[in-house]
C-alpha cells in the first residue's frame, strides 16, 4: 500500500517546484554580489557581506515576519507589486520561493565568491592585454573560472531551499496544494496521532533528495574544475 498519499506527493512537487525556482531567480543577483565582494573594497563592504549573511544568523521566523511586512499585501513592496503588476507573494508559492530564496543566498554567495576569489587573475589580465573589454573578460574568462563554485552554491542553494520551513511557514502559512512544501508536510503529520509513519517516510524523501543534491554537486563540480583544468 502507498504510504504516501497525493497530497504528500503534491508536497514533495512542491517542493521540488519551489526550490528550483528559487535558485532561477537569486543565481543572477547572488553572482552579481559575489563577484563585487570578490573583487573590490569600497566602504561599505564588510555591512554587505553582513547583510548577505544575515539570513543565516537571524531566526527563521524573524526573516519570515520581515519578508511579511515587505513582501505582504500591505507592505511597501508587496504593495506596489500587487497595484501595479497583479503580483501576490503572501500566502502563495511564489512567496515560498521567495522566502527560500533569501535563505538559501548566502550559501549561493558564498560559494560563488571563493571561487571568483581562487581564479587566477593573470589570465584575465593577459585577455585584457589581448584587447578583450572588461564585459568580454567576464564572460569568457571569470565566469568559466568561477563555474565550479556556480555550480556548488546553486545545488546547495537547492537543498537549502527543499528543506526551508521557519520563513516560509511565516511569510506563506502552511496552506495544502499551495504553500505546503515538504517541510511543511511533516510538521503537519508530527501533529497528527498515528502519522509518524508518513513522517519518517517524508524524512526519508527529503534525505534523498538532499543528499543527492550534494553528491551531484561536488561531482559536477570536480568535472569541470578537471576540464579546465585540461583545457
Amino acid at each position: 500500500m502507498d504510504i504516501l498519499g497525493p497530497e504528500e506527493w503534491q508536497a514533495v512537487g512542491l517542493s521540488l517546484r519551489v526550490a528550483f525556482w528559487a535558485v532561477v531567480w537569486s543565481l543572477p543577483v547572488a553572482l552579481a554580489v559575489a563577484y563585487v565582494l570578490a573583487r573590490f573594497r569600497f566602504p561599505g563592504h564588510a555591512l554587505l557581506n553582513a547583510l548577505v549573511h544575515l539570513p543565516l544568523v537571524l531566526p527563521p521566523v524573524a526573516t519570515g515576519y520581515l519578508l511579511l511586512i515587505t513582501f505582504g499585501r500591505q507592505g511597501a513592496v508587496g504593495g506596489f507589486l500587487e497595484s501595479a503588476f497583479g503580483l501576490t507573494l503572501a500566502f502563495r508559492w511564489t512567496g515560498a520561493a521567495l522566502a527560500a530564496a533569501v535563505m538559501g543566498f548566502p550559501l549561493m554567495v558564498r560559494a560563488i565568491r571563493l571561487s571568483i576569489e581562487t581564479a587566477d587573475r593573470r589570465l584575465e589580465q593577459a585577455a585584457g592585454t589581448l584587447g578583450a573589454g572588461p564585459g568580454r573578460v567576464f564572460l569568457t574568462v571569470t565566469l568559466p573560472l568561477a563555474l565550479p563554485g556556480i555550480i556548488a552554491g546553486s545545488i546547495l542553494g537547492f537543498a537549502k531551499a527543499m528543506g526551508e520551513f521557519g520563513a516560509t511557514i511565516t511569510f506563506v502559512s502552511n496552506i495544502p496544494g499551495e504553500t505546503r512544501t515538504l517541510a511543511s508536510a511533516i510538521y503537519t503529520f508530527l501533529q497528527v496521532p498515528g502519522g509518524e509513519m508518513t513522517v519518517g517516510v517524508l524524512i526519508g524523501v527529503s534525505l534523498v533528495v538532499s543528499l543527492l543534491a550534494l553528491l551531484a554537486s561536488e561531482a559536477l563540480s570536480r568535472a569541470v574544475a578537471r576540464r579546465i583544468g585540461l583545457g
